[in-house]
Parts: C-alpha cells; sequence; structure tokens
C-alpha cells in the first residue's frame, strides 16, 4: 500500500475512533444527569420526560457508535479489496468509456445505500419505535426508499454522465465547467422542491381558514415577507416530530407547519416558530449557506480534478485509470474531512439559529417562543443535558436549554 493510500485509510479509522469517543462522551454525561432536569426546567419538564429524553438519546448514541464502526469498516473494505472486484465486475458487462464509469459509481452507491439499510431501518422500527415516536409502516418506509431512490437516479445519472463527459473533453478546465453546471442545479433543486419534489413524499395542504391562518398572515404582512402560501404537511403520517420549515426561491416559497405542530402547540406558539423561520430569511441565512456551500463544492471539484490526475489519489490505489473509479475514491476519503471541518459548519448554523431567536424574540415577545421549544423539547425527546463537545461536533441548533437561557437573558 502506497503512502497516499495509508494515509487516508488511517483518516478513515481516526475519524470513526474520535466518532466513537465524542458519542461515548454524549452517553455519559446525558446518563450522569438523567435523574432530574436542570433547574431552570423544573417546573416545565417532568422527571419521567426528562429521563424519558435521556434513554432516547443514548440509546441513539449507542446506535450511533454501532453505525460509525460498522462505515468506517466498510470504507476500509472498499478502498482494500473491494473496488478491484467491483471494477472488473463493470469491465465484464461494459465498454470503456462513458457508460462505464457510470455504471461503476451506480453500482457503488446501489451497495452502499443496501448496505446502510439496517441501521436506517432500526432508526426507524427499533429506536423511534420503542419511545413512541414512529409511526411509519413498512410497506410506507419500503415505498420511501424506492422513491427516493428513484429520484437520486433521475438527478444523478445524468449530472455524472455530464461530469464524465467533461473531464474526457476538456482534461485542463473540466472542474470548473463542473462547478459552474451543479450549482445551477442546486439552485434549481432549491427553487422546485416545494412545488415537484417534497409532495412526492408528503401531502400538503393550504393552511385552513381560522385564527391561526389569520394571526400567521398578520405577521408575515408586518415582516414584509412574501411567501407562496402557507401549507400543513402530513407528518404524523412518519412521526410524532413536530417542526416547521421554509423552502424554495421567489414565487415558489412556502411555509410548512407539521401537523403534529398545529395540534400541539398554542397559535401563539406556532407564530413565534415561523417568526423564526422569517428571520432565517431576514438575515439572509440561505443565500449565505449557499455561498458556503458553493465554496466548498469549489474546492472540492479542485480536489477531485487532482484525485483523477496520473498522481492522484485514484492512482494510490487502484491501476485502471477510469474516472468512476477515481469518484467513488475520493467520496469515500472525503467523510474524514468533513468530519474534522464540521465543528465550523455547526458553529455557524448554531449562531444563525441565535440570530433568528433574536429575531423572533422582537416580534412575538420570549414567553411564546419559551414555551414553544419547551414543547418541541418534550415531544422531540431532546436532551436538556448534551455533552458540551459533543454538541460543538453535532448540533446544527443550540441545545434547547442554551436557547431559551439566551431568551431569557435578552428578554
Amino acid at each position: 500500500m502506497s503512502p497516499t493510500a495509508l494515509s487516508v485509510c488511517l483518516a478513515i479509522a481516526a475519524s470513526a475512533a474520535l466518532g466513537v469517543y465524542l458519542r461515548l462522551r454524549q452517553i455519559i454525561v446525558v446518563e450522569r444527569n438523567r435523574l432530574a432536569p436542570p433547574e431552570d426546567f423544573a417546573q416545565t419538564i417532568s422527571i419521567v420526560e426528562h429521563r424519558r429524553a435521556a434513554d432516547y438519546t443514548a440509546a441513539g448514541a449507542r446506535l450511533a457508535i454501532g453505525e460509525t464502526i460498522y462505515h468506517a469498516a466498510l470504507s476500509l473494505a472498499w478502498l482494500s479489496f473491494g473496488l478491484g472486484p467491483l471494477y472488473a465486475a463493470v469491465a465484464r458487462l461494459t465498454d470503456p468509456g462513458l457508460t462505464r464509469s457510470l455504471v461503476i459509481v451506480l453500482c457503488f452507491a446501489a451497495l452502499g445505500e443496501a448496505l446502510a439499510s439496517p441501521f436506517s431501518a432500526a432508526e426507524t422500527f427499533w429506536l423511534d419505535a420503542k419511545f413512541g415516536l414512529n409511526r411509519q409502516s413498512v410497506p410506507g418506509f419500503l415505498a420511501d426508499a424506492a422513491r427516493s431512490l428513484a429520484l437520486q437516479l433521475a438527478i444523478v445519472a445524468p449530472l455524472l454522465y455530464a461530469l464524465f463527459a467533461a473531464v474526457r473533453m476538456s482534461p485542463d478546465y473540466w472542474h470548473i465547467y463542473a462547478f459552474l453546471g451543479f450549482m445551477l442545479v442546486v439552485f434549481g433543486l432549491v427553487a422546485l422542491y416545494p412545488t415537484l419534489i417534497a409532495p412526492l413524499f408528503n401531502k400538503f395542504t393550504p393552511l385552513p381558514e381560522g385564527e391561526l391562518r389569520n394571526r400567521l398572515e398578520r405577521l408575515l404582512e408586518r415582516c414584509g415577507f412574501e411567501a407562496g402560501g402557507l401549507y400543513v404537511m402530513d407528518a404524523s403520517t412518519r412521526s410524532s416530530r413536530g417542526n416547521a420549515y421554509f423552502a424554495g426561491l421567489g414565487s415558489s416559497r412556502r411555509i410548512v407547519l407539521f401537523d403534529t405542530l398545529i395540534r400541539r402547540h398554542s397559535a401563539a406558539e406556532i407564530e413565534s416558530v415561523v417568526a423564526h423561520e422569517i428571520g432565517h430569511y431576514k438575515h439572509g441565512h440561505l443565500r449565505h449557506s449557499l455561498v458556503l456551500m458553493a465554496g466548498v463544492t469549489l474546492a472540492g471539484f479542485f480536489a477531485l480534478r487532482w484525485a483523477l490526475g496520473p498522481s492522484g489519489l485514484a492512482a494510490a490505489f487502484v491501476a485502471p485509470a477510469d474516472p468512476g473509479l477515481g469518484l467513488v475514491i475520493a467520496l469515500l476519503a472525503k467523510d474524514p474531512i468533513l468530519h474534522v471541518l464540521s465543528p465550523l459548519f455547526a458553529w455557524r448554523s448554531r449562531r444563525a439559529e441565535f440570530e433568528a431567536d433574536a429575531y423572533a424574540r422582537s416580534l412575538v415577545g420570549q414567553e411564546p417562543m419559551i414555551a414553544a421549544l419547551t414543547r418541541l423539547m418534550r415531544d422531540n425527546l431532546a436532551t436538556l443535558t448534551p455533552d458540551r463537545i459533543y454538541a460543538q461536533f453535532y448540533y446544527s441548533h443550540p441545545p434547547a436549554s442554551v436557547r431559551v437561557a439566551r431568551l431569557r437573558e435578552t428578554g
């Protein structure tokens, strides 16, 4: 094994070890503090609810430990001895060229999805079901998986074919063309998601006339926020969790409320949740995320250009100079890098959440927001006492207890 290949394998193993360590920290801290909720929540979160959230968090972390080790072992197996047989099998069935490269990647992706499916099923039908969060049937789960696979194939296959064509036609500048094409597709998907993609998986109905709709429309008018509509999503067909979001660009932009959110929260609490989502828009967080993603993607395509080169990453593992095989190797090697960068991305996301909270508080006050956060925390089994370092790595939202404390400090 070459020094480059050995370095990649060691990085994958080290990344997995770090992930296991952080999850063990999470388990220890959560279980150490499971006996009673923090003092600030003693009046709003019962001991039973607090312990149930702690048990759910610890069980999820244990499942994640198994998944982390499993995926690291799979990655090392692919890089050590799996890619050669994959390439040989595809080469027997296809001629050299763009189709062979495409088939290599699609076969790898299909095998990866199949090998990862036991953990997806365990999370839904063991973990979430055990704690009363799952409402999805096995046929529904399989139907979702089939729709997701078909959608990914319809989007990814043409993109991969175009990528490999660009590599062949413009060996010096293909990464620039690929980046520009990729970003155009991303903007298109963001715009089309609410009207074409999301309805493939859930049912969306206009928010009925009444007090809640009137209240939210007045809020939108006060904020100067134009939306393509207020919709209710049938989230209860899959889970008991509550949430809300807005998605889309321009006239396709929608505000979506989970039906579980509407059933359990007061109109004032829902207004505070929507005000928080509008805060993301007012602070330009979607635009900032797209800019950040563009920067990371551009760096990724430059790295991929090196990886596919004659002395790059792919050459350190396999002899066949096929861009499809090189792309697979690059995908396996990227995970440790993204893992190391995850605290930076998570920090930026948490800062955005604080900014959206502050905007919402200026509109609706702190009490409805605290009530909504507390209820969401209870309904979604979010622990009040996560490990600080674990949260810095993996929490895209600040812990609810920290958000509530910040709201009270600035109220």
